[in-house]
């Protein structure tokens, strides 16, 4: 098992990475505005899938590898801090755009939504980073790292599900608000893009744990 404050340390960043924007919650929140809120929560337990299929790949290997080959580790930090800053670059340059402007969508049958979510989770380098650059740095190579793996990502996953169920649910009256209010969409990019860079410094000035 994860130490208490691993698993502090690993719910508060991903609390913070589950509210930062990306192909995931934009997709989610497009359908939930466009098609309603149970269309959002279809798409988003594809997402969610996606998460766990994800997980497993970092628990029963990946994640060994990680630690078994430092500069592969480092490889994968930068990377991972590189993105993350493109994410913020995008989120506070003039002209970016929030999650929560409404994009119109052609309505689409529940399975056709929980299987677009599926894909457009498994595709998103943004996941495949957390769980490759981010989870490592907190599991200690001296206990079971298979278990640590599972315990770790599983929080992910419940912080996500919860997350984006009430974002899913609240989506319309969230985009109607700041749609209505300029200033608070641009200070909700800010806040969001601000996150991300401070993440992205973190990961790219921190060292192997």
């Amino acid at each position: 098992m994860p130490t208490t404050t691993s698993l502090i340390a690993f719910a508060s960043l991903a609390f913070a990475v589950v509210l930062t924007p990306g192909p995931n919650m934009i997709y989610m929140i497009s359908r939930a505005i466009t098609q309603g809120r149970l269309a959002g929560l279809i798409a988003f337990s594809g997402v969610a899938v996606g998460f766990v299929i994800f997980l497993l790949c970092a628990a029963f290997g990946l994640t060994a590898i990680v630690f078994a080959v430092p500069y592969a580790y480092d490889v994968l930090r930068l990377a991972g801090a590189a993105y993350i800053g493109w994410l913020a670059f995008e989120a506070l340059r003039p002209g970016g755009k929030s999650p929560f402007q409404v994009r119109s969508l052609p309505p689409a049958r529940p399975r056709r939504l929980f299987l677009t979510g599926l894909v457009t989770s498994l595709l998103n380098p943004k996941m495949a980073i957390f769980y490759l650059a981010l989870l490592p740095n907190f599991i200690d190579p001296e206990r079971n790292v298979l278990t640590q793996s599972l315990v770790l990502g599983s929080v992910h996953i419940a912080i996500s599900i919860t997350i984006n169920s009430m974002i899913a649910c609240a989506a319309g009256s969230i985009a109607t608000f700041l749609m209505a209010r300029p200033k608070w969409l641009l200070a909700q990019r800010w806040i969001m893009g601000t996150m991300l860079g401070g993440l992205a410094l973190r990961m790219a000035l921190d060292g192997r744990k």
